[in-house]
């Protein structure tokens, strides 16, 4: 079977084979983004995260129905944590979305960290690509839940939905994680519990204070790859998105239909005014950035031998040696074999 094409036509086994292939071959990723990618930027990417026990997988669980009642074709990236011992994950929103498993509209894949930070898998962009060429609508992508150091989703997603839940902990701590900011709709999950109204209001409070400012347009990167905007005069234009702030019972569908419309609403948003390009720009400069880091990985295990790398830090822990003189000599060592090579 030609498994690029049947990708394209939709086929859902193909799409599970490009995933897994993606996922478990680092070197088949280059060739499928490749044949696929003309066939990609369609879908509207929406980013779930926050801290574990807010009903991420619920609450995506249900806002994939209340699409599909609109006819909406819907890919799911659930993002598990690994063990930084053995390596494995359990995979567990696979079995949490169970009740989508008869729904051909809907397709749902799990895939482990491996080590990732940022709350992504390193192949969860390739995996959006794929769902996006075979002509799923709404890509949902699920992240790990570890709360302050989540901050990939900012660029990997047209939308991301922040949730929060009443009576785990201090009001103020998504001031101190810092995760308001990439929000550009805030969810106030198991609002059936005491205190959901208390946090809802802390939260529109902390946005009165003012980090609505800090915008996807804007929220990202302050370095000289400044995304242009649509009048091409360098400047970020104001966003012109005011943050939601809403409250839902994921186990019930409770606030599903309000979730669902406002996702609809700042997708609306963002074709209007120009920022969905400004954010397939910075996300399509992250992923080369980070591509470009991996093939430097690559090429220095590659260029310098263990035992070399190992000395060094081994001089390093010593105290024989700084880690920034380290680092210089292991660049140098993979410049020079890079260079010999070309």
């Amino acid at each position: 079977m030609d498994w690029i094409a049947a990708a394209r036509a939709g086929n859902p086994r193909a799409v599970a084979r490009l995933i897994t292939q993606v996922e478990n071959d680092a070197a088949s990723a280059p060739g499928i983004v490749r044949a696929l990618y003309a066939d990609t930027g369609r879908a509207h990417v929406v980013g779930i995260t926050g801290p574990p026990g807010s009903g991420k997988s619920s609450l995506v669980n249900e806002l994939a129905k209340r699409f599909r009642q609109h006819d909406r074709r819907v890919g799911i990236v659930a993002v598990d944590p690994s063990s930084p011992f053995t390596g494995g994950a359990l995979l567990g929103d696979r079995v949490r979305m169970r009740d989508l498993a008869g729904d051909t509209g809907i397709f749902v894949r799990s895939m482990a960290s491996r080590g990732s930070l940022g709350g992504l898998a390193r192949s969860t962009a390739a995996a959006v690509k794929v769902l996006d060429a075979a002509g799923y609508d709404l890509i949902l992508i699920e992240t790990v839940g570890a709360g302050q150091a989540e901050v990939d989703i900012a660029t990997a997603a047209h939308t991301v939905v922040v949730l929060e839940a009443p009576g785990m902990g201090d009001d103020v701590q998504s001031i101190k994680a810092g995760i308001l900011e990439i929000a550009d709709i805030l969810v106030v999950n198991k609002a059936d519990r005491p205190g959901a109204s208390r946090a809802a209001k802390s939260l529109e409070m902390m946005l009165h204070l003012g980090l609505e400012t800090d915008t996807a347009s804007d929220r990202a990167h302050h370095g000289a790859d400044a995304a242009p905007s649509p009048a091409d005069d360098g400047r970020l234009p104001a966003a012109g998105w005011a943050t939601p702030v809403l409250q839902t019972v994921a186990t019930t569908g409770e606030g599903m239909a309000a979730l669902a419309d406002a996702i609809e609403r700042h997708a609306a948003h963002l074709t209007a005014t120009g920022q969905r390009a400004i954010r397939d720009w910075e996300r399509s400069r992250d992923e080369v950035e980070h591509l470009l880091r991996d093939l430097f990985m690559d090429q220095l295990r590659a260029a310098v031998p263990a035992t070399e790398r190992t000395r060094l830090i081994a001089d390093v822990a010593e105290r024989r040696l700084d880690p920034y003189s380290a680092a210089e000599r292991l660049f140098a060592s993979a410049s020079d074999t890079f260079k010999r090579e070309r």
